[in-house]
């Protein structure tokens, strides 16, 4: 009976029911389940003196942990059984996902948004607070990958004809043939995300959705004087935002040197490198931490790696940052591996926007970058953050079932 209803299978469906990559999903495991460890470990001091305004834990100090537990609970369930979804119903799903990322976006910038932190980036919905720029990432990956895995066979479609006896035909032909048409509705729509995010102001918002935008366009195959023309007129923009804008200016400064105000905005990096320094080689020990007690800011948020290198030492942060390398590499293997074009640039967004925020976070931390408002992927404290996080590992999840079959284009 179970061989009969098996071959009552459509081929795509019998796919989508392979097995998944287990090295990617012990990596997943292992990670999330370190992260729950150390926000247990990091917030067990701010939620037992409740000092946060905006938050109330009720002097419980296992407020922080609980709630990321459920959260990291519902994540889970979610990459399973999005992981068991054939990838390819994603196509029809991006267009969805990215308009309600726009929508959500603009709802953030009208009375319905939240303040925190001097940015208005927040919504809250039916009690649930969370940012619109985190779905805005799955939106414009999905959306991009949808669009550009039919870049192949539109290319070898006939050309378009153009009058070239007009102005307008002469610049058209001259602009379809260098590539440039080919591109208006990405920036386009990439360019709606980008001002919506800008305007919270999100600065590190822009720069995840921005490189996650230009990883799928770079593996798909754009060419390449258009891809570093972007990247130069990106980051030409950003540095006119950054030294134009008093809070970003602020920012930079206080990189160079954070003792200008050690009692203000430097307050956080010093504590944060006496934190990584006071753990030397070995750490002082998992719960250990002094610096959570009260003097570094956002311990168990954008700073939750300051608390691993106290607690775990080097040799604990070093033990991390492989499990994220190795995370990376075996997703950018199971991107290379993918049964088509679709199922690659779905995994080289989704991983390199892991990677960039882990670089990122990791950068800010240590002082190595300026302050920008990352989270650790799997560490931080976020509900919503974590569960979306945890989706799309299901997504690559589902990519990977189908890697035994012969690629398709």
């Amino acid at each position: 009976m179970r061989k009969r209803a098996k071959r009552d299978l459509t081929i795509e469906q019998q796919l989508a029911r392979g097995p998944i990559d287990l090295p990617f999903l012990a990596l997943v495991l292992l990670l999330t389940a370190a992260g729950l460890i150390m926000v247990l470990s990091a917030s067990y001091a701010s939620a037992m003196y409740d000092l946060d305004p905006n938050v109330k834990t009720g002097g419980n100090p296992y407020y922080y942990f609980m709630r990321q537990a459920v959260f990291a609970g519902l994540g889970l369930v979610a990459m399973f059984v999005i992981s068991k979804i054939d990838y390819q119903r994603f196509r029809w799903m991006s267009v969805f996902v990215l308009g309600v990322a726009i929508v959500l976006l603009a709802l953030v910038l009208t009375p319905l948004g939240r303040s925190g932190g001097g940015a208005q980036r927040w919504i809250s919905l039916l009690g649930i607070r969370f940012q619109p720029s985190e779905i805005a990432k799955v939106g414009i990956i999905l959306y991009f990958s949808a669009r550009l895995s039919k870049r192949g066979s539109q290319l070898k479609g006939p050309p378009k004809k153009w009058n070239k006896r007009t102005v307008i035909g002469r610049v058209g032909a001259f602009f379809d043939q260098i590539g440039l048409l080919e591109l208006v509705p990405y920036v386009t729509v990439l360019g709606i995300v980008l001002i919506l995010v800008i305007l919270e102001p999100h600065l590190s918002g822009t720069i995840l959705i921005a490189v996650a935008a230009a990883s799928v366009l770079f593996a798909s195959g754009i060419r390449m004087y258009w891809f570093t023309s972007g990247a130069a007129l990106f980051a030409v923009a950003l540095v006119f935002i950054i030294t134009q804008t008093e809070y970003m200016t602020a920012r930079i400064n206080i990189w160079k040197d954070p003792f200008i105000a050690p009692q203000g905005d430097g307050f956080q990096v010093i504590q944060s490198q006496i934190a990584i320094g006071s753990g030397g080689l070995l750490g002082v020990g998992l719960g250990n931490s002094r610096q959570k007690y009260l003097f570094l800011p956002e311990e168990h948020n954008d700073c939750i790696f300051a608390i691993v290198c106290e607690e775990l030492g080097l040799v604990g942060a070093c033990i991390i940052m492989i499990l994220f390398a190795m995370l990376i590499i075996r997703g950018y293997w199971l991107a290379l591996h993918a049964r088509d074009r679709f199922g690659t640039l779905l995994v080289v967004g989704t991983i390199t926007l892991v990677a960039t925020q882990t670089i990122l976070n990791i950068g800010v931390v240590t002082g190595a970058l300026p302050t920008t408002g990352i989270s650790l992927p799997f560490f931080s404290y976020g509900g919503t953050a974590l569960v979306i996080q945890l989706a799309q590992m299901g997504m690559i999840l589902s990519v990977s079932r189908q890697i035994a079959a012969p690629r398709a284009e």
